[in-house]
């Protein structure tokens, strides 16, 4: 995946910085049986107030079904396209199985149109194949990790990243993080070897705040600036900067303040947080 500077014939373009790649079809429509309405709540909630700022309007979306799960063992797929989807950061690939089933997964780094990759509890190390991890080499890199067997796939999802396998030992098995964590995940959880997709995705300029609304995303205003009736931090006399600790307009703390829950179960299987430091236990 390669990067497209533009010439500065408006504004816009010069600022802009798209993705370009021959590999993913942009004329393709998305296959209707794999397609969901999607319906947005503009940051609202089932009483209309709200609840999350800085949402509303965008461009119409329908929600393609990704396959997570990947339980359709031995039976070899060929990608038919790797399409654009516009709910993620990744992009999807368009599964033909033997059998004749259809299935939308995450579109690994490196495969093109016409490879064969297959699902199994034991299979090649070939990038795009899934299996347990205990079925993998030390080393590995991965994506889309389960967190619990068989409730499909919520790790590494997004474009660009991948974990290493460290170690498996019984029913446990060591993955470093793209943050850096060093956590376990039970070894009969599903993988996927290699790494997403679309790696430059972090690198996009979009050029102007008006692709920003096509995305739904509203401008966002700071508290310094707003009168004090609005924000904690606004008013004063001149520019100000507050004078206090980030907030929220409703007094929580912006920076610094964990909010993680200390009950959650899967803090347990962290060994090594993101910022270095070791769990207890």
């Amino acid at each position: 995946m390669a990067l497209k500077q533009h010439r500065p014939l408006t504004p816009t373009q010069r600022f802009l910085i798209s993705n370009k790649s021959e590999a993913v079809s942009t004329t393709n429509k998305p296959l209707r049986k794999l397609v969901k309405p999607k319906k947005r709540s503009g940051g609202r909630n089932t009483y209309g107030r709200m609840t999350v700022r800085r949402r509303g309007g965008g461009h119409k979306r329908r929600y393609r079904v990704i396959d997570f799960h990947r339980d359709k063992l031995d039976v070899p797929a060929t990608i038919a396209a790797i399409e654009y989807d516009p709910n993620r950061s990744a992009n999807i690939a368009l599964l033909f199985y033997a059998d004749g089933e259809k299935r939308y997964i995450l579109a690994p780094r490196g495969l093109k149109v016409g490879d064969k990759i297959v699902s199994a509890e034991k299979a090649d190390f070939n990038d795009g194949n899934a299996m347990p991890l205990h079925s993998m080499p030390p080393a590995t890199f991965v994506h889309a990790i389960e967190l619990v067997p068989g409730r499909g796939a919520q790790i590494c999802r997004s474009a660009g990243t991948s974990a290493q396998l460290i170690s498996v030992e019984g029913k446990r098995a060591t993955l470093k993080m793209p943050s850096g964590e060093i956590r376990m995940v039970h070894s009969r959880c599903r993988a996927t070897i290699g790494q997403i997709g679309n790696t430059e995705h972090e690198r996009v300029s979009l050029g102007k705040a008006g692709r920003n609304r096509w995305k739904g995303k509203r401008p966002r205003v700071r508290g310094v600036a707003m009168n004090p009736i609005d924000h904690p931090m606004g008013g004063g006399e001149g520019k100000t900067s507050g004078g206090r600790h980030p907030t929220s307009p409703w007094g929580q703390l912006a920076k610094s303040y964990p909010t993680r829950r200390r009950s959650k179960p899967s803090n347990s299987q962290i060994l090594v947080r993101r910022n270095g430091r070791k769990m207890k236990g």
